[in-house]
C-alpha cells in the first residue's frame, strides 16, 4: 500500500487519481500507523513553504515522516519536495524536514515569467531508478516560483529555465523529490510513479 500524506496542504486527489489509474493500492492518511505500515509514502504539497510546514507540524506527523522516509521509498512532490530540504526562504526563513542537504529560495531571474509554469525537458544528471525506461526526450509539467539549491550529488535531473532548476533530487537511498508534478505529466509522469511503486514492491 502506498500512503499519501494528507496534512491539509497537498494536491492529494490528483496523486490518488494517478495511482488509482495505475491500479495501485493507496490511501490518503494522516495516521501514523498507516505511514508505518505502508510500503512507500508520497508527500504532496501546494502553497507556501512556511504554511505547509506549520500544517505538517500541527498534524503531529513530522517525526514519523522523518523516520519512515529513511526506511522505505519516499517521494515528495512539488512543495513536498521542497519540504525535504533543510530550510526555505519563502516569505521568511523556515526550517524544513532536513532529509536532504540544501535550501529553497525564489527563482530570481528578472527576464523569466514567474511562476515557472508549463512543460520542460528533463536533463538527466545521474542515474535514478525512477527514470528506468524513460528516453532522452521526456517532458514534465511544472508550477512553482521557488527552487532547490543542493549539491550535485543530490541532483538526479534538472530543467533549463534561466539556468538549472532541480527537477528530481534524491539522498541516493530511499528519499526522492520531484519538483514537477508526475501525476500531471502524462505518460512520462505515470512511468515515474510506476517506477516508484516498483521500488516499494521490491522492498517487501
Amino acid at each position: 500500500m502506498i500512503a499519501i500524506v494528507d496534512y491539509g496542504a497537498g494536491n492529494i486527489f490528483s496523486v490518488k487519481n494517478a495511482l488509482d489509474f495505475l491500479g495501485v493500492e493507496n490511501k490518503l492518511t494522516a495516521d501514523k500507523a498507516d505511514l508505518e505500515a505502508a510500503d512507500a509514502i508520497i508527500l504532496p504539497g501546494v502553497g507556501a513553504f512556511p504554511w505547509a510546514m506549520k500544517k505538517l507540524t500541527e498534524s503531529g506527523l513530522v517525526d514519523t515522516v522523518k523516520e519512515q522516509a529513511k526506511l522505505k521509498p519516499f517521494l515528495g512532490i512539488c512543495l513536498g519536495m521542497q519540504l525535504l530540504f533543510e530550510k526555505s526562504f519563502e516569505f521568511e526563513e523556515c526550517e524544513g524536514l532536513g532529509l536532504i542537504k540544501g535550501y529553497v529560495d525564489k527563482i530570481n531571474e528578472p527576464d523569466l515569467v514567474i511562476p515557472h509554469m508549463g512543460w520542460n525537458k528533463l536533463v538527466y544528471n545521474q542515474p535514478c531508478p525512477l527514470f528506468d525506461g524513460l528516453t532522452d526526450d521526456e517532458y514534465v509539467y511544472f508550477v512553482h516560483s521557488y527552487k532547490a539549491f543542493c549539491a550535485d550529488s543530490a541532483l538526479c535531473a534538472y530543467v533549463e529555465y534561466g539556468g538549472k532548476v532541480p527537477a528530481m533530487v534524491s539522498d541516493g537511498k530511499t528519499i526522492f523529490g520531484s519538483q514537477f508534478h508526475p501525476e500531471k505529466s502524462g505518460k512520462t509522469g505515470l512511468k515515474i510513479l510506476e517506477n516508484f511503486v516498483k521500488l516499494a514492491v521490491e522492498g517487501k
